[in-house]
């Protein structure tokens, strides 16, 4: 009997478990997410549902954005207009079996049978078949890897749990706005009428979805079908082994920097920036509220989230791209990083938040300070330090315009007074830049100050940063 139970494990980890795995972690023969610079993939499962799928037609039609619809064929083949509907509107429908059950528990030739029952459902209402599959709970067996050639497996990259009416609304909403990034293959589902879910779910659904769509409009992000995604991405080069090895040997190095100088995170998963309480040791620099900057005044020294700025850069053309992405991400989390500062005693008596760029064109228009690093051993070093990061992060342009535009990144001081970043906290991200905005008059005093000399600079005890 014991061996009989042994077998029937090493069947079922090599028929479901391994394979499952595999997919799931290393992306193995599926696609789950996008290398693109401003793209977002909606995919939808379990419909169509004739209540909710068409209120959901009706909010992709007001974003002119395109979806997917991973439909169950039972389902599909009690409503051929919603299909034809989806297929007229642009959007991409994929196959999730003809009934909602796992592929571990059926044979392939089953398994095969509720495809083609579902292809020829959707080939009936729309005239063609489907080349994207979803096995449901993205659960695959190793026969399904045999059919890659004829369909494409689609799995995704951010999941939230919404077939659970439970979550609400603005709980969804919240979870769906931590994946707010490109690439990104959300799964959500219009229906509610399978195994484990609550029938009215999709209403909840629906509202997070519209905040979130109207959030990303704003952001410049683009609702795409997993057709141009996967097209999009074979356009974006993948890094070498070489540059993962650098890449991943640098955060790591990060990582340590973190932990052993105490920086604080702002916000929780998926934080854009950290911080930390220190004194200046530079030159006096004057301030964009006509106060200085001195040698030994507290800042706070701001650093950019490695691992979201190694993820932008993967996704970008060159380092001025990169740049471009990481200037939007700045204006969207400043208003967070007001807020946490404005709670963090620490931060009691700084005078201004600083931090060290090569990658600064447009960051005034955000309200900071842009300012040439002074001459020094700390300039030479960041210079090195930083260029070598742009050569692994980024990818290179190979002409003479490429290499003129590289030249002229050059790092940079950002600097802005506090009381000036404090205003997002109020005000949002144009804060900073909106008409007629002052900081608080405590440093009107510091437009009579005489203008100071020029001494050594000390070097910075900091890791160079880039914003």
């Amino acid at each position: 009997m014991l061996q009989l139970l042994l077998w029937a494990f090493y069947f079922l980890s090599l028929y479901a478990f391994i394979p499952a795995l595999i997919s799931r972690v290393f992306g193995f023969r599926v696609f789950k997410k996008g290398r693109v610079t401003s793209d977002i993939a909606l995919t939808f499962d379990d419909g169509p549902d004739p209540e909710y799928t068409p209120q959901l037609l009706d909010l992709l039609a007001r974003y002119k954005a395109k979806a997917t619809f991973f439909v169950v064929g039972s389902h599909a083949e009690k409503h051929p207009e919603i299909l034809r509907r989806m297929h007229e509107e642009g959007h991409i429908i994929g196959i999730h079996n003809y009934v909602h059950k796992t592929n571990w528990f059926m044979r392939p030739k089953t398994v095969r049978s509720q495809i083609d029952r579902t292809s020829d459902v959707i080939r009936e209402a729309v005239g063609i078949r489907s080349a994207f599959y979803r096995p449901p709970w993205g659960i695959v067996n190793v026969f399904d890897f045999m059919n890659r050639n004829k369909m494409q497996i689609i799995l995704w990259s951010a999941i939230f749990g919404d077939w659970n009416v439970k979550l609400g609304a603005e709980n969804l909403k919240q979870k769906m706005m931590k994946k707010m990034r490109p690439g990104e293959v959300l799964l959500l589902h219009d229906c509610g009428r399978t195994p484990g879910a609550d029938p009215t779910a999709p209403a909840n659904m629906l509202l997070a979805l519209e905040a979130y769509m109207e959030v990303a409009t704003k952001r410049g992000f683009r609702f795409v079908g997993i057709a141009e995604m996967m097209k999009l991405t074979e356009k974006t080069p993948k890094r070498s082994v070489m540059k993962n090895a650098l890449v991943g040997a640098w955060l790591l190095y990060e990582k340590l920097y973190h932990v052993v100088f105490r920086l604080k995170t702002v916000g929780g998963e998926n934080a854009a920036f950290h911080y930390r309480v220190i004194k200046y040791h530079g030159e006096p620099v004057k301030l964009a509220d006509n106060g200085f900057l001195r040698h030994g005044d507290k800042i706070v020294e701001l650093h950019f989230d490695n691992k979201m700025l190694s993820s932008i850069a993967l996704q970008s053309g060159s380092p001025l791209a990169t740049g471009i992405r990481l200037l939007r991400e700045m204006e969207q989390a400043l208003p967070q990083l007001a807020r946490t500062l404005a709670k963090d005693p620490e931060v009691e008596g700084v005078r201004s938040i600083y931090g060290v760029t090569m990658i600064h064109r447009g960051a005034d228009r955000l309200g900071f300070q842009v300012e040439p690093l002074p001459d020094g051993m700390f300039a030479r070093t960041t210079r090195i330090y930083l260029k070598i990061l742009a050569s692994v992060l980024t990818n290179k342009q190979r002409n003479a315009r490429g290499k003129a535009k590289r030249d002229s990144i050059k790092p940079h001081m950002l600097l802005m007074p506090l009381e000036q970043l404090l205003m997002f906290a109020v005000n949002g991200a144009h804060a900073s830049t909106a008409k007629g905005a002052k900081p608080h008059q405590e440093v009107a005093a510091a437009k009579s100050a005489p203008s100071l000399e020029n001494t050594d600079a000390s070097e910075m005890d900091s890791n160079p940063s880039v914003i």
